[in-house]
């Protein structure tokens, strides 16, 4: 048992403590190092540190812990090496605009050579362009330089997190500087998001005349309209929308509601459904290429668009009407507009309709999977956080099959990056330790990073990782398979995860062919702490129809411009 003294010296520790107190935030992930030492050793001491095994691992979970709690994540690392270990899931907190404070370290203050690098004098755990790489995976990155600036220069940060559109953070704290702070010595500041343009009437008036004689409109709803379900759900009924939605769209509002359609957009039924729309209101969304086929698919000539960042408004389709500001402000000034829709009738059937095939198809399609995406929904509250990591099941259905009730529980790498997973379940689980958290991965992306079921284990957090085992990579074999390209590198040697969860003092189960699934989540939810569930894919009956990426592979003839 460690023995804690009744006093101690005050540090940066105390001042982190202090800054994350204000903004209410109870917990923070990293990996304990020389180089963050005073940090760890407060937050562990006054509020929640979470022990992970990989800084990578740190930042994805403070993702997850923000995503689900609406808050703040914070992740502490080592300088150097540890600081560039966290830089992939930097990336995709960037580009999910995730509020992730990431606080690194950095070699003593007297040895921060003026006009890094080319002053650098070889200091031990030196990075010279450390800010550089902070600065190009962040929204907003900082050194600190001063003891007595350090709470101001963490607030900055939070602000610029806070900020729309919101973005993750990097501050490099260099370590003498962590022992020389203190509470008491920090010079007063006060930083504050910048605030949201004021939506323009002007704008507004056009999008409700456009809206005001829709026959046909539709509604699709991305990242950004995040906070403004309950406006928009309203505006739909009114007028007899369809909803579509990018991945990050989903949930917010609920996909119980028959106007919502979802994450389809590229399939058959729904394309015919958009062909014959004669209005679409974009609200937040960047109309990704992996949601619009790769750019082609076709929308409405009368598109209304609905971002906070002016750069987006047009970017990819032609906006008829811009509408500049917060989605939820916007929505309400359109609506304050309207009154009864005009939609012809029939209109809000066909939705509906819609929604039912494209439903009823993938489930048939699914094979197997059918079952188990049935029984996550059937035994997982509807407040629980599914985390996917990037594999079949979440690309093929989980990603549009698994229903989806709130926004905040849809936790999946934006980016596309293999192996995030588990840690954003783990720090989603710390957001909403009332509920358990499911991880939905693969075997190649849980052994990307197989150390963080220690940390899970450690923490004893409640969350049921169902790993889907197929062998390798499933994905890659059906786009080899497809383009007639030869089996590379996608067959891999695969642990054997009831020994692996046994190391960890982890309960495990074996999922194989049909019946079996419901019970063992049913166990797993029940059980309040981590477990481990194995679905063995090649045991799955029906057998699904093959998944295959919609990534575009060139020909010769399209370099030759089609020319032979």
């Amino acid at each position: 048992m460690t023995t804690q003294p009744e006093s101690h010296r005050q540090t940066g520790g105390d001042v982190l403590v202090e800054v994350m107190r204000r903004h209410g935030i109870t917990t923070a992930f990293g990996v304990v190092s020389i180089h963050n030492l005073p940090l760890v050793e407060a937050v562990d001491r006054d509020l929640t540190f979470v022990e992970m095994r990989h800084e990578a691992a740190a930042v994805n979970a403070a993702d997850g812990f923000a995503r689900a709690s609406g808050g703040i994540g914070i992740a502490l690392t080592s300088t150097g090496t540890g600081a560039g270990n966290a830089a992939g899931s930097m990336v995709e907190a960037l580009t999910a605009g995730s509020r992730v404070l990431h606080i690194t370290g950095q070699i003593e203050s007297e040895h921060l050579a003026p006009g890094r690098p080319a002053a650098s004098r070889g200091v031990i755990h030196e990075f010279p362009r450390q800010p550089q790489m902070l600065d190009a995976i962040s929204a907003y990155s900082a050194t600190i330089r001063d003891a007595k600036e350090a709470g101001a220069e963490l607030e900055a940060a939070i602000a610029r997190v806070l900020a729309a559109p919101s973005g993750p953070a990097s501050v490099e704290w260099p370590t003498d500087l962590q022992y020389l702070a203190s509470p008491d010595q920090q010079r007063p500041s006060e930083s504050a998001p910048r605030p949201v343009p004021s939506v323009d009437a002007d704008s507004v008036a056009c999008a409700a005349d456009l809206l005001r004689t829709a026959r046909s409109p539709l509604i699709w709803l991305g990242g950004g309209a995040a906070g403004a379900g309950v406006a928009i759900g309203e505006l739909a009924h009114r007028l007899g929308a369809g909803i579509l939605t990018s991945n990050s769209g989903r949930g917010i509002v609920d996909e119980d509601d028959p106007l919502v359609i979802g994450n389809f957009a590229t399939t058959p039924a729904a394309r015919e459904l958009i062909a014959d729309a004669d209005v679409l209101l974009a609200i937040g969304t960047h109309f990704r290429s992996n949601e619009t086929a790769s750019y082609s698919l076709p929308l409405p000539a009368n598109l209304i668009q609905i971002d906070v960042v002016p750069a987006t408004i047009g970017r990819v389709y032609p906006a008829t009407v811009g509408v500049l500001g917060d989605a939820g402000e916007s929505v309400r000034a359109i609506a304050a507009h309207l009154d009864t829709g005009t939609a012809e009738p029939g209109w809000r059937d066909r939705v509906t309709e819609v929604r039912g095939v494209v439903r009823r198809q993938l489930t048939s399609y699914i094979g197997g999977y059918a079952e188990i995406c049935e029984a996550i929904r059937t035994a997982v509250p509807a407040r629980s956080v599914i985390a996917r990591d990037v594999t079949i099941p979440s690309s093929q259905w989980g990603n549009r099959l698994l229903p989806i009730h709130e926004q905040a529980t849809n936790v999946f790498p934006l980016g596309g990056g293999i192996g995030q997973g588990l840690a954003m379940g783990i720090g989603a689980a710390h957001a909403r330790p009332d509920v358990p958290t499911l991880v939905m991965a693969g075997d190649g992306g849980l052994a990307v990073h197989l150390g963080e079921l220690a940390s899970l284990a450690g923490s004893g957090a409640h969350v049921i990782v169902l790993v889907f085992n197929d062998g390798g990579y499933g994905v890659l074999r059906n786009m080899q398979e497809k383009n007639g390209f030869r089996r590379s590198g996608v067959d891999l040697h695969t642990p054997r995860f009831d020994l692996l969860a046994a190391s960890m003092d982890l309960p495990y189960r074996l999922v194989q062919g049909p019946g079996s699934i419901s019970a063992a989540l049913d166990q797993a939810v029940g059980r309040r702490g981590p477990s481990v569930i194995e679905v063995d894919v090649e045991a799955l009956d029906p057998v699904p129809g093959p998944f295959v990426p919609p990534v575009h592979v060139p020909t010769a003839d399209h370099q030759n411009g089609g020319r032979s």
